[in-house]
Formats: structure tokens, sequence, C-alpha cells
């Protein structure tokens, strides 16, 4: 079944921030809902639409950043309660507009997610989970990396309460009191949670989570061990999740999952085989900014099911099932005190437009005027997120702006490489640059006019690291620019795991000296990607991380005055042990170290590279045969002749040319890890083998694994 949804613009707000946006229940079943919203200005509002206007119900005075919404109500009950957070504090209003909580949590961090559960209030900052009953300090935790999102299972269904953490490492952390009774490794950094229908599926033990990296998937979280359900992952689609929601909105009787992403796409997923298959793609919808909140409901007009969303800017529309939308609002007759109403505000509007226009004007004049003027710099409010995608081993960096953006500079002082995005419409030049002087790239992305949202890709190369930076220019007067900078790792390529392969042969590194914990863990957290900040709790640190470019397994054990680490990349190893005698000789500490090294690693390292090699080899091979082939086909109307492989290069040129323009240097960078592998492998022997890389360029350019393996353990005299 086609499912076609029209939009409709309700209201325009203050920005806002994550999950600030929801729909109050109705009195009836196909009644209409007021919707809920708060701003990055500290504004709450209530407001319905009649004749696709909205209409006010309350809105409070500017505050404090509003940074979560959520409904609340007895067990049992109707939620009609609506609850905000703001800095530490959170307070409750009726659907009416009275104010009857007021509570200052004693959280050190602002409130960053909350979850209601009848009278328990479940608050977390970056670190901290408090959960309190009946606003007193019932349960608290301080999470070892960085809380995302929290939930709990309904308690209708199961048997107390049990809150779920969404943390930064890949997991779910499953609560009890004030400890945690499991971990749930998940595929990808969890963004946001819900539950499942949302009421938890029939046992009310099923969580749906969204992934940094654009995944969508459920958790049983009921009995002993919690078990894996399907996981939704669109190829090229890696764009973070902000908001999920289940609602009936294909009129079959069951509820459809909706889901709202970074790059403001919504898309619409439809129980087809049950609700225990992996759902089907029914619809998407493309807003052009990233997605706030989002809620389906019946808004706009009665009887007709929609989906509403609010987006970074403060955009509120809706996704509505009613044949033509707004327009078919617009054909009902209006009655004469609205019409008086439409003129009046359209009036205002009018004069408002010509007010700022002559200001606009004045404000050039006294800009240009020789006898000087005042001028001042708007503050902004830049969105941007840097995230490792682990399908094809890059980092999304997205930008948006609260304006639209003119151009964006982006300058790096180690190497890295830009890849296409083709929703990208801004036009690239690149600059000269000299390395010598730490300048490796200077590009600039020049925008089309009305782009508040920019997305780009990269990729980095492990072993080198420091800064990237971006300086986003928007189309405002006086000129004015925001500098945004962002971490290039040693280890950028790695992310962590929970579970790995203990089998594997892994090389070992052994430190130790006179560090203490902290200053270890801010190696560590320097050196590599999705470590917590924070030192953990405990007298000992035990991380995993999995490449996501070669599946190699890094294993990290660290506590005060000792450490050790574990890899099947002896690479991985050399990067590691260069970078923290760096850092522990600015310290001015001591170390004394150890390496074991095993042979068996690095052939086990080139079977991990082997399939990558052998795939790259075989496209640049197809695309350089593609021009020549074309020549043969304009001279020969009949190709038959030619081989099934011709044939299939000829057939399939675009999508060869396609794949091999989105990973540019692919096969240098293999080159260049081989030949590193190969360097690192002798060099913790005590040899320099940098006079033999040519010998082994020769190798890689007529490729042959077995060829390859004996190169590698060829004794070097």
């Amino acid at each position: 079944m086609e499912l076609e949804l029209t939009r409709v613009e309700y209201m325009q707000a203050g920005i806002t921030s994550g999950r600030t946006l929801r729909i109050l229940p109705g009195p009836g079943d196909k009644s209409q809902q007021k919707i809920v919203l708060g701003d990055d200005d500290g504004v709450v509002q209530v407001f319905n639409i009649k004749s696709g206007v909205p209409n006010i119900v309350f809105k409070t005075l500017p505050g404090p950043k509003i940074n979560r919404v959520e409904l609340g109500g007895a067990l049992g009950t109707v939620r009609d309660k609506v609850f905000v957070a703001s800095g530490s504090e959170t307070r409750g209003f009726t659907k009416k507009g009275k104010m009857f909580l007021q509570f200052e949590t004693n959280l050190s961090e602002p409130i960053q997610s909350m979850y209601i559960s009848g009278s328990d209030l479940l608050v977390c900052g970056n670190y901290i989970y408090n959960q309190y009953h009946d606003c007193k300090d019932s349960n608290y935790l301080l999470a070892g990396d960085k809380i995302n999102d929290v939930i709990a299972l309904p308690a209708e269904k199961v048997e107390g309460l049990i809150p779920i953490l969404a943390c930064a490492d890949r997991s779910l952390k499953v609560l009890k009191n004030s400890e945690i009774l499991y971990t749930c490794e998940l595929p990808g950094p969890p963004t946001v949670l819900q539950l499942f229908y949302n009421d938890g599926g029939d046992e009310g033990e099923q969580v749906l989570y969204g992934t940094l990296d654009g995944k969508v998937g459920v958790m049983n979280i009921g009995g002993a061990e919690p078990s894996a359900g399907w996981v939704l992952e669109k190829e090229g689609q890696y764009s973070s999740i902000q908001v999920l929601d289940n609602f009936d909105i294909t009129g079959d009787g069951m509820r459809d999952l909706i889901v709202g992403r970074n790059d403001g796409t919504i898309e619409v997923y439809s129980y087809e085989d049950g609700e225990e298959s992996e759902p089907e793609l029914k619809l998407t919808h493309h807003c052009g900014e990233s997605v706030s909140g989002l809620e389906g409901g019946i808004v706009g007009y009665q009887g007709y099911e929609e989906v509403v969303a609010a987006t970074y800017t403060g955009k509120v529309f809706g996704l509505t099932t009613l044949p033509g939308g707004s327009s078919a609002l617009s054909t009902r007759k209006l009655s004469s005190d609205a019409q008086q109403r439409l003129l009046k505000l359209k009036s205002e509007v009018d004069d408002l437009q010509n007010t700022v226009s002559k200001e606009r004007e004045k404000y050039q004049e006294q800009a240009a005027s020789l006898f000087g003027g005042m001028s001042t710099i708007p503050k902004l409010s830049i969105n941007d997120k840097f995230t490792l995608n682990q399908t094809d081993a890059s980092y999304s960096l997205s930008l948006e702006c609260q304006t639209s953006i003119e151009h964006v500079l982006l300058h790096s002082d180690v190497p890295v490489d830009l890849l296409d995005v083709e929703k990208n419409s801004a036009v690239v030049s690149y600059s000269t640059c000299n390395p010598e002087d730490g300048n490796f790239l200077l590009a600039t992305y020049r925008c089309q006019a009305n782009t508040n949202r920019l997305e780009i890709k990269i990729r980095t190369i492990e072993g080198q690291y420091g800064t990237m930076t971006a300086y986003i220019t928007p189309r405002l007067q006086p000129k004015c620019c925001q500098i945004q900078t962002y971490k290039i790792r040693p280890l950028s390529l790695h992310m962590r795991a929970h579970n790995i392969d203990k089998e594997r042969h892994y090389n070992v590194l052994t430190l130790s000296g006179n560090f203490t914990l902290a200053e270890i863990h801010s190696w560590i957290s320097f050196c590599i990607p999705e470590v917590s900040e924070r030192v953990p709790a405990g007298d000992d640190v035990n991380v995993s991380f999995v490449s996501t470019f070669l599946d190699t397994i890094l294993q990290c054990n660290y506590s005060k005055g000792e450490s050790s680490f574990m890899s099947d990349n002896i690479s991985t190893i050399s990067i590691l042990k260069d970078f923290l005698t760096r850092e522990a000789t600015k310290k001015k500490i001591q170390l004394e170290m150890s390496c074991k090294v095993n042979d068996e690693s690095v052939i086990e390292t080139l079977n991990h590279i082997h399939p990558k090699l052998e795939s790259q080899l075989l496209l640049a091979k197809q695309v350089a045969l593609i021009e020549p082939l074309k020549d043969l086909a304009a001279h020969e109307t009949d190709t038959t002749f030619l081989s099934p492989e011709y044939r299939y290069i000829l057939e399939h040129s675009l999508q060869l040319e396609a794949q091999f323009k989105r990973q540019p240097a692919r096969l240098e960078r293999l080159y260049g890890m081989i030949t590193d592998l190969y360097i690192d492998h002798f060099k913790f022997k005590g040899q320099n083998v940098k006079n033999r890389v040519p010998q082994l360029l020769e190798i890689l350019d007529k490729y042959e694994q077995e060829k390859l393996i004996d190169f590698f353990q060829t004794e070097v005299s």
C-alpha cells in the first residue's frame, strides 16, 4: 500500500533541542489534539489548530533553555500532564497551563534526558542518573560513559521500575535500584530510546533504539539475558536518529514506526508481516533541517491522522493524510470573525516587514557612513555532529545554522580525504597548501541560497592526528564567522566493542611508570574515539575496540602505574606506543615498556586486508577498461562477441564509476597500511626495512596473496 502525506505548515517558534515536541492525548479516538513545544528561549507553549491556524492555549515567559519535554500521569491513567526540564529544574503543567510542580533536582549538571513513570521521575545529565519518587531522591548512578537517553519499561506490564540508559559506549544499561543489572551491546552508539509499539509489546519488555550512525533496532530486555531483535540499516543513510514514535498513520489498525533523522529525513515504516518482523519503508520526506521533535496524532483536521514535526530552527509542520492538506482546509468557509482576524494578522505582518526593511536600510547607511557606526556581531547557534560511520570507515561532519550559510572554510593540519556526498549541493574548491607549515587541507564550500545545513564526509589516516577546523560564515550583515574545531585522533577509525575474539594472535604492549589512572585515561581518551572524558570509577579500566576499516581488535587494560595493550595489528600497537611515549615525555614521566610480537598476527592482518585489496584492485581494473570498451562499442553494432566480464563492465559502467568516485585514494590507503604493517613488524624486531619498500610496492602492483605473505615472512639479512 502506497502512503501519501501532504505537508502543512503550522508555526515558527524559536530554536529547539531534541525531544521537545509532544502531542497531548485527545478526548476521543478521532478528535483533534493539542501540541506541546519547548524551545531554547525557555518558552513552553501548548496550542491547537483551528481552521489551519494555531490557537495558543497557554504560553510561558522566556527563561532557561528547554532541554526536554515529556508527558506523565498516574499509572493506568491518560498521560496528559506536561513536564519540562531546563537546567537542573523540572516543572509540571496541566494541559490548561497551570503549573503544579516546580522541582529543583540536586544534579550538578543540566538535565539532558528525562522520563516519567507514574510518581517516579528519572533524570540524567551527561554522566549522572537520578531517580526521584514523589520528589524524594531514591536512586543514583554515576555512569562510566556519557548518557544519551533514559526510559523505563511500562510499570503496568513489568514488576517494579526497570530504568534503561542509552550510553555512548554502544550499549544499553539496564538498572535495578542504583546498580547496573546487565549491559546490552548495540551496533552503534544509541541516541534515542522509545518503547516498542509505545507500550513495550505484549510483555512490556521490548525497547526501540536509534543510533548515532543511522541504525534503528529493537532489544528484548526481559529474562536473565537480553536478546537482540531486528535492525534497520539503510545503505548510504548514516545520519543519526533524533526521535522515534509509533503511530498508525497508514490506517491499517497497526501502529507504524516513524523515524526522524538529523539530516531532516522523516521515514514511515509499516509492520506488514507482523510486529516481530523487520518493518518495511513506506514513506520518506526530506524537510531540509534536522528533526528535533516528531510524533503522530490528529492535529490539523478532525478524523485525519498526521505526523507532526519540529525542526532545529523552530518550524512546526504536519504531514497529513488529508488530501490536499492546507489547500483543502482553506476551502472550508471561515466565519466572519475568523476572516477579520486573518485580515488583521496579514496587516500586522505587512507592517512588520516594512519596519524591518526601514531598519535594515538605516543600519546599512550607518555602517557605510564615514562618521562611523556601531555594529554588533550576532550570537550564532551552530548544530554540529562529527560522527564515525562503521560501514565505510569515514566521518560525517554535519553543520547546521539558524540562518542561511554563505560558505564554510575547512582547514586541517593533518592529511584527510574529502569524499563525495550526493545530497550536498555546495560547490567545493581547493586551495594550494604547504604541508611543511602544517596545512594539509584548505577547502571552501560555497552554499546555494537558503541553505542552512551542510554535510561533509571525511576519511582520516590512522597514526596522523591533529585538528580540523570549520569556519562557518552565515549570510548576515555585518560579516561574521563561527569557528568549530574537531579532533582527529591517532586511532581515529576505531570504535568501541564489547565482545571480542579471544582466539586471535595478539601482540602485547606493556607500560609501567609513575602515572595516575586519570593521566593514562586522558591519554587513551585523546588517542581513541568513543572513550569517556570522565575517569571511570574503580581502580582499573578494561575497554575493547575494533577497527572499522580492517576489523582488527585492540584491548586496553590500565590502572595506576601499569597498563597493557593487546592487538592483532602490530601497526595499532606501534601508533599507540609512539603516542603514549610522546604524551609521557611532555609530562616528564619515565616509562618502562616491553612488547611481545606475534608473527602469526601479521598473517592474520594480511588476511583481513586481502578481500578489501582484491575488491579494490578489481574495481580499479574495471574502471580503467570502461573508456576502451565504450570506444569499441561505438564502432561495433554487435558486442555479443565480448566476454561476460567485459559486457558486465559496459552495462554497469555508471555504477562502477560512481563507486570508484566515492572511494578516492582507497587503493593507495590500503597500500599504505600494508607498507606500515611491514615496517612496524620489523621495527619491533630492531630492523629497519624501509629500503625494501620499493620491492613491496612491486609485489602489490602484481598482487598475489601468497607472494605477499612470502615476502613478509622472508628474513631480512
